[in-house]
């Protein structure tokens, strides 16, 4: 007897469980290279060198991300929301190829290897090229993921205020970090989801677990994503990568060991008009190990910059992050160059301007947990009425909330204090 052939193909994840994966085209593009290649980079890119279980992968978000807008659609379509059989398919498309154009390390050297670009540039281009490769079986995915098809909630579910990808990397990031104040209740939001009007709404019995949600969301950026020492190592490797190219541009004999990698650095390259298909081509070659392997053949070189910066880089010896107030210390940063020149000259490096700088800069940080004017969460009041969050809660703390969190901060060695 002849055993019928599963139509799926079954993944275990952590966070949702089993995750079916339709045999056919989505599965096709689960196994092309392009996504393959999320394996090899880490979600939350150096969180791991202060959370150690954070090893997590964009493609294992990609994958639980699909699975879990499976879980949305057939709730949806539960409460009698129509969607055809080539929107399930492409929503499941469009949510798994939503990451593609992240580069090494997701965020942390998103704008130093090509000027004017963001990884959701890289993301359309590479989309619009597998839909060639594919024979046109993207258009519909391409249409939802820009906003441009005709059922607007569609792309909600893809990017918004409450959207798959969000719902999905704040439990994972949450489960691997070990910072249970990130977590959030799934399966609640899923089960009150919506569509009213042609927009993604929440019922009214909702209303606490998207408090949590947006609650979880400001935690995380406070303890995770801007977690100073994380702050610190994204400056460290963008510094090692910095002066990797000065010296390329004095002529140094710098070695290279990924060819993707000394395509980039060797070339003053900028998206300002458009992607070149040789500038994705190098791209899609590119992941954490191209980065590392560079690292640890640099902290052999005889240049004593990049070859300190490598070292603590890979020793973990990382740079201090202080967070202060602009307006209480306007003479900061000039004591702080003054107390660097003197350590690096001490220790018998550079300790002209353009050195003192791969050691010392000031940034900050911005985050807006929620906002309320453009890009609203709706909750769903009566049959025929929905209001905007803030308006349906308790608005004091949740209009707090929508205020951009701003904190000024410096990076400086940790043998020189303030």
């Amino acid at each position: 007897m002849l055993m019928k052939q599963s139509l799926y193909k079954i993944f275990t994840d952590p966070i949702h469980g089993f995750i079916s994966v339709p045999k056919g085209t989505v599965l096709r593009l689960l196994d092309h290279a392009y996504i393959q290649r999320l394996r090899r980079i880490r979600q939350l890119g150096l969180a791991y060198t202060v959370f150690p279980g954070a090893e997590h992968s964009r493609f294992s978000h990609a994958l639980g991300a699909m699975g879990l807008m499976q879980k949305v659609i057939g709730s949806l379509k539960d409460k009698n929301t129509t969607i055809s059989h080539d929107e399930h398919q492409s929503m499941l498309i469009a949510i798994l190829l939503h990451d593609i154009g992240h580069g090494p390390f997701s965020h942390t050297l998103e704008h130093t290897l090509i000027k004017d670009f963001n990884h959701e540039m890289m993301t359309l281009a590479l989309m619009r090229e597998l839909n060639s490769t594919f024979d046109g079986e993207l258009e519909t995915a391409i249409e939802i993921f820009t906003g441009q098809h005709k059922k607007k909630f569609l792309h909600q579910l893809i990017s918004s205020q409450l959207d798959i990808d969000r719902l999905d990397y704040l439990k994972r990031d949450s489960f691997y970090t070990g910072v249970l104040e990130g977590s959030i209740g799934l399966d609640r939001i899923i089960k009150t989801l919506r569509i009213h009007q042609d927009q993604v709404v929440i019922e009214r019995k909702g209303i606490y677990s998207i408090e949590n949600y947006i609650m979880a969301r400001h935690l995380m950026y406070m303890q995770v994503y801007h977690h100073k020492t994380v702050l610190s190592a994204d400056k460290l490797i963008r510094s090692v990568f910095k002066r990797a190219r000065d010296l390329i541009k004095e002529d140094y004999n710098l070695f290279i060991p990924s060819p993707s990698l000394k395509f980039f650095l060797t070339q003053n390259l900028s998206a300002k008009k458009g992607l070149s298909p040789e500038m994705m081509r190098h791209f899609v070659m590119l992941d954490d190990n191209d980065v590392l392997i560079c690292i640890k053949y640099w902290a052999q070189d005889k240049d004593p910059i990049l070859n300190d910066l490598s070292l603590r880089f890979l020793n973990r010896r990382f740079l201090r992050t202080t967070f202060f107030n602009p307006e209480k210390n306007s003479g900061m940063h000039e004591k702080l160059q003054e107390k660097t020149s003197t350590f690096l000259k001490k220790n018998r490096l550079p300790f002209d301007q353009n050195a003192i700088a791969y050691y010392l800069s000031v940034h900050k940080t911005e985050s807006e947990p929620y906002t309320f004017q453009n890009h609203s969460i709706w909750i769903l009041e009566d049959q025929d009425t929905a209001v905007e969050f803030s308006k349906a809660a308790e608005a004091r703390h949740i209009q707090a909330l929508s205020q951009p969190v701003v904190k000024h901060y410096c990076v400086h060695l940790k043998e020189v204090s303030l």
